[in-house]
């Protein structure tokens, strides 16, 4: 018995690699290996100690362990977390985690290897940012390689726009099927400036969606609007590196300011087979943002030349070119009635903690007595308008 029901298909479009600590190392150009740094759990739920076990195991779960996942059954998902979930950092358990959980495909993105790729420092170079993006592809090309379920995401910085066309070109010949580019603004210029218009134009005519994930802009605010006086707050985890309540009230912001630009610049309308989703970046401040943009450009569109050129209005640009990753907590059902049901994307984030033990219970809970063609939406079909050629028979 699998924990997704069988009597509908579920297409994940979160999911994560638990990378080991030379994940980008082992797939480096050899010049650049000293160069790496290692992948680092400093901010995350795992120890070092369990790394330095898993390492010692030939950078295995004992199978003993597995062993023990494997007869969680349908509770795979609730129990199975982390780096000692099943399939976490081990391509073939991956596939026996698949069968378990009953996933059609599944997004599979990485955890803490896109620190360098997305680094916003302007004193890092372009061969160590770019070499790392290179390992990133390669070793995320081998982990999805024997498993058709399993929907590979490369990582593209924007920053230096030739490079990222260049290794645009490698990830799609490396199979990747969506492209995770960073949610702030590449160097000193919007995502929508005309040096851009060739990696966007390439996404469009591949038919690749580009994905924004949390991890794709720094996590936390300036410390100023931390610093109160009081002793520091924990974040979710329990320590101080990782997501606090106020980063989590603004997380939005980063994601909103990327899409309202691309929409006020024109990508979607010049390239209108461009495809994109935002993924475990919340939902709640998607209708609000459709809105607002709607009124920004009939408003403005009579002092900016560029917003008068657009024959779309946001509303419906986004309706057919985007969707959106709701986070378990929130009222997907709500946000629906606030919007439209084809803007909103299932999702799990296995293995991380923060998908919860039953990500279709709680949905199915926020979407209440909605018509069964609203759950095809959610569970299926937005994902399918993004990646047709997911669509399993």
């Amino acid at each position: 018995m699998t924990y997704a029901p069988a009597d509908r298909p579920f297409y994940d479009a979160d999911s994560h690699i638990m990378e080991l600590p030379n994940f980008l190392i082992d797939y480096a150009d050899a010049a650049l290996r000293d160069k790496i740094r290692p992948v680092s759990y400093q901010a995350s739920l795992v120890t070092d100690e369990e790394v330095d076990t898993i390492v010692a195991n030939g950078s295995k779960h004992s199978p003993a362990h597995v062993e023990a996942q494997v007869a969680l059954g349908d509770q795979l998902i609730a129990e199975s977390k982390e780096i000692q979930a099943l399939g976490a950092f081990d391509s073939d358990d991956r596939s026996v985690a698949m069968d378990m959980l009953g996933f059609k495909k599944q997004l599979v993105f990485a955890t803490h290897s896109v620190v360098t790729p997305f680094s916003m420092s302007s004193k890092l170079g372009d061969d160590l940012r770019y070499g790392a993006t290179r390992a990133h592809n390669r070793a995320m090309s081998d982990f999805v390689a024997n498993d058709a379920r399993l929907m590979g995401v490369g990582v593209v910085p924007l920053n230096n726009p030739q490079l990222a066309v260049a290794e645009l070109e490698f990830a799609l010949e490396a199979g990747m099927e969506a492209i995770w580019v960073p949610h702030y603004a590449p160097g000193d210029m919007s995502p929508g400036h005309l040096d851009l218009y060739p990696f966007w134009e390439r996404l469009a005519d591949s038919e690749t969606p580009f994905v924004l994930h949390v991890g794709g802009a720094p996590l936390q605010l300036d410390p100023k609007w931390t610093h109160t006086g009081r002793p520091p707050v924990r974040d979710w985890m329990g320590g101080g590196e990782n997501v606090r309540s106020k980063d989590m009230a603004v997380m939005h912001q980063g994601p909103e300011t990327f899409l309202s630009v691309l929409v006020m610049d024109g990508i979607f309308e010049r390239f209108p087979k461009l495809r994109g989703a935002s993924v475990e970046l919340g939902a709640g401040w998607v209708p609000a943002m459709i809105q607002r943009l709607d009124w920004v450009v009939r408003s403005w569109s009579k002092v900016d030349q560029y917003l008068a050129e657009l024959k779309r209005v946001p509303s419906e640009t986004l309706r057919e070119q985007m969707a959106f990753t709701p986070f378990v907590f929130e009222d997907v059902g709500a946000l629906i009635d606030a919007s439209a049901d084809d803007l909103y994307l299932f999702s799990s984030d296995y293995p991380h903690v923060e998908g919860g033990k039953d990500p279709i219970g709680r949905f199915e809970k926020s979407l209440g007595d909605r018509l069964p063609a609203t759950r095809d939406n959610f569970y299926a079909e937005n994902f399918l308008r993004l990646f047709p050629n997911a669509r399993t028979h």
